[in-house]
């Protein structure tokens, strides 16, 4: 009996070896211990309270359009990802993806307080991409952080809010040390124009030419070869446009009058409204118009209620998208160097043309972005945007775009769309309405801002 008693607790404590290893052996380094820790059982507001704090700050940020807006966007968004990603047991880390990136990692069996993670790792780098800003504006940064944390310390214990804060600041110093290697993109804020000269590029009638007002040279000639996170080098280019002419039977000067005639003097309240409500173009007006789709996702977060999790993954497939649709685009722009519509109706159709496109700070008129005309920017970040969010959130997606509602300085009062495709498509024919691009380069760059979008889906993001 005694034996008998004896093998049959050994025989308990073997299944139940057996029970229990399985789930040691199958979970994963440094996991929750249980569903209420992971990233997803946290409210959407951390994500949307820095993306929002990143466009206040960025309207007033001189040499950050169009392309270092959307670049910083996709590594604070990275980071926040790659920080809570132990967090996130359906979706895989990226930094195998990219070649001289490496993310620490949270500690084995710890509990972390994902929200604090986010809060330490945009702090960081905010801090860094906007250091040439005003100081009231990099106050905000450290206010916004404080304020977290008071909040954040209290929802949890010091231990774990500490552990969360240094993880949070270790993913963010290693997201930073990866980007200065980009030699293209980093710190290029400072000298928007670079050594580009125009006028050895300027080879025939069509190419592109300063326009008044403005620099008298164009920006960003470089930004083509930016680091990007889902595009080969191949996708950089967009198709060709159409052949340059100024005979009146051509489809060039067909689209030459559309634009005339939308953008003109006879401008409808309708094509000015759609102007001016997508333009984001100027400095300290609002905005820019890769990070505008910031601005819509956030809205989305508010009107679906979404957890953290979908607000860290939209966040970052919309940074990587813009970004890699900026690259894209001013590869294709400066490949082709096409004239913007104001150079030409002024010489071909009429010298007193200028575009609707004002400033309402400074009481400058007729402004046209220094650089050239083709394919769209505003189209292909707008488009690639659209592509990602759609696979986030679906393509139901009725909403009204309250972006500049209220504003007074331009018509910014809200319009309706049934889906992203609709605002992107919109956002696009926009620029025809403000006089600034011929719709080729707007039906051109949203086929291209969609495929730099697929590209970003495409990345092994779900397990």
């Amino acid at each position: 009996m005694k034996f008998l008693k004896n093998y049959t607790l050994f025989s308990l404590m073997v299944l139940a070896m057996g029970l229990f290893a399985p789930a040691c052996k199958d979970k994963d380094p440094g996991s929750p211990a249980d569903s209420s820790k992971l990233v997803k059982s946290y409210s959407y507001q951390i994500m949307y309270d820095w993306n929002e704090k990143f466009l206040e700050i960025e309207r007033y940020a001189a040499g950050y359009r169009p392309g270092p807006a959307p670049r910083a966007l996709a590594y604070m968004s990275l980071a926040a990802y790659e920080g809570c990603i132990a967090g996130m047991p359906e979706y895989n880390s990226m930094q195998n993806q990219y070649a001289g990136l490496s993310v620490p990692q949270v500690e084995d069996g710890k509990e972390y307080y994902w929200p604090e993670v986010i809060n330490a790792s945009y702090a960081y780098l905010s801090e860094r991409f906007f250091i040439a800003s005003a100081d009231d504006l990099k106050e905000k940064i450290g206010l916004l952080r404080q304020q977290n944390e008071a909040r954040f310390l209290a929802a949890t214990n010091q231990e774990v809010f500490d552990r969360s804060r240094l993880h949070g600041e270790a993913v963010a110093a290693a997201m930073w040390q990866w980007a200065i290697t980009d030699n293209v993109g980093h710190d290029a804020y400072l000298n928007p124009f670079g050594t580009y000269d125009w006028q050895a590029h300027y080879q025939k009638p069509g190419d592109w030419v300063p326009t008044v007002p403005g620099p008298g040279k164009p920006m960003f000639g470089y930004w083509g070869n930016a680091r990007v996170f889902a595009i080969s080098a191949a996708d950089r280019l967009c198709a060709a446009p159409l052949p340059y002419s100024e005979a009146t039977n051509s489809p060039f000067f067909a689209q030459a009058v559309e634009v005339y005639n939308r953008s003109g003097a006879g401008i409808s309240y309708e094509d000015r409204w759609i102007g001016q409500y997508w333009s984001d173009d100027l400095v300290d007006v609002t905005f820019s118009p890769g990070p505008r789709w910031q601005a819509i996702t956030d809205q989305v977060f508010v009107n679906k209620n979404v957890d953290l999790e979908t607000a860290i993954f939209a966040s970052v497939k919309v940074g990587m998208a813009i970004n890699d649709a900026a690259v894209a685009c001013w590869y294709s722009k400066y490949y082709y160097n096409l004239e913007r519509p104001e150079s030409y109706l002024q010489r071909v159709v009429d010298p007193s043309y200028e575009p609707p496109l004002d400033n309402p700070n400074n009481g400058q008129k007729g402004i046209t972005p220094s650089f050239p005309a083709y394919p769209s920017g505003h189209s292909t970040m707008g488009a690639a945007a659209a592509e990602v969010l759609t696979d986030v959130f679906g393509i139901d997606n009725a909403m009204s775009d309250l972006c500049h509602k209220d504003r007074t300085d331009f018509i910014g009062t809200p319009r309706f769309f049934n889906s992203f495709y609709d605002m992107a498509e919109e956002n696009a024919i926009s620029r025809i309405a403000l006089g600034v691009h011929w719709r080729m380069d707007s039906e051109v760059g949203v086929d291209l801002g969609y495929r730099c979008g697929r590209k970003v889906n495409d990345l092994p993001w779900k397990k």
